[in-house]
């Protein structure tokens, strides 16, 4: 037997042979909210797997997920108690890297329903689509640019730059790599650890990227990367990568990261995350989305742009 009242209940047990009632337990909380939750949490990773698994088998399920989006349950608003509104909340962003392979991962991730920074691989099939498709749901697009990494056996794909490369060739990669994502407003290294490390050479990269008035996000591949400080000396909007949600894309893991990035958005009041279009990131992402103010400190999630304009002359 189960009594309501005031968002709470009593569950009683009843002795028949004393024909007694017991109050058994009280909990505090909505049952029924509760239980709502736990189902909105199921559908969501089932339409993540069936985004997924689109990709896997080569099905058109997105228009099913589409249809249940509306269950996914929207950003937790900040409660308040003891709260103090002069201070702002720290400021997260994230990045999600290596766009352009699968439209169906980019939609799972997209019905998150979170601020997010997408990074797009140029040159892939698609590529295009997915910036228009993305800035259309109101969401940021970066160039998520190749540049050469260390081992040789390792390719960067299409549109790559090198240090063997001469200043032209380099600015008209760039270039047209960024004629193909023109929603694109910033640029971000995807791989790079040699090409990084080479100041004369990042910095005929940094030079078109801010010629376009774009900003630049060192992913930090490599700990000799002078990409970051060289953009500061071209007094580009710049920072570094802060965290990488993914590297092991153990789901413990993930989490494990996404708890340390908001460590570091609290200590150094913001944070940029970088992930990449995983099942174990999208559902730790989702985790992350519901908990993120059930309790203070509190957090704002914003695009990388949002975060640059803020913090533009401050240490990230």
């Amino acid at each position: 037997m189960i009594l309501f009242q005031n968002s709470q209940y009593i569950v009683f047990s009843l002795d028949l042979y004393h024909n007694k009632l017991y109050p058994t337990l009280i909990m505090k909380g909505n049952y029924q909210e509760e239980k709502t939750q736990r189902n909105h949490r199921r559908s969501f990773l089932v339409n993540g797997l069936t985004y997924l698994a689109g990709t896997l088998f080569g099905l058109n399920f997105f228009s099913i997920a589409e249809a249940n989006e509306r269950r996914i349950w929207p950003m937790p608003k900040p409660r308040g108690q003891g709260m103090s509104f002069s201070a702002p909340a720290s400021r997260i962003a994230l990045i999600i890297d290596d766009i352009g392979h699968s439209v169906s991962r980019v939609r799972a991730f997209l019905s998150l329903k979170i601020p997010m920074t997408f990074s797009i691989l140029p040159q892939l099939r698609h590529s295009k689509d997915l910036a228009e498709e993305i800035t259309g749901k109101g969401l940021e697009v970066m160039l998520h640019q190749p540049m050469e990494p260390y081992s040789n056996e390792i390719h960067p794909g299409p549109g790559a730059v090198y240090i063997s490369y001469g200043n032209r060739k380099i600015e008209e990669t760039i270039a047209e790599n960024l004629s193909q994502i023109p929603q694109a407003t910033g640029v971000n290294n995807h791989m790079g650890s040699k090409f990084t490390s080479c100041s004369t050479k990042v910095v005929q990269a940094l030079k078109i990227i801010k010629k376009k008035d774009l900003f630049f996000v060192d992913s930090l591949t490599s700990s000799h990367s002078q990409a970051y400080k060289m953009a500061r000396r071209l007094n580009m909007r710049t920072a570094p990568r802060n965290v990488f949600l993914d590297t092991s894309p153990d789901i413990r893991a993930v989490r494990r990261q996404l708890k340390h990035l908001k460590q570091y958005a609290l200590k150094h009041g913001a944070a940029i995350g970088i992930g990449h279009p995983h099942l174990s990131t999208l559902t730790a992402l989702y985790d992350f989305k519901q908990e993120l103010n059930e309790k203070g400190p509190f957090f704002d999630l914003v695009s990388v742009s949002d975060l640059l304009s803020a913090r533009q002359h401050t240490h990230l």
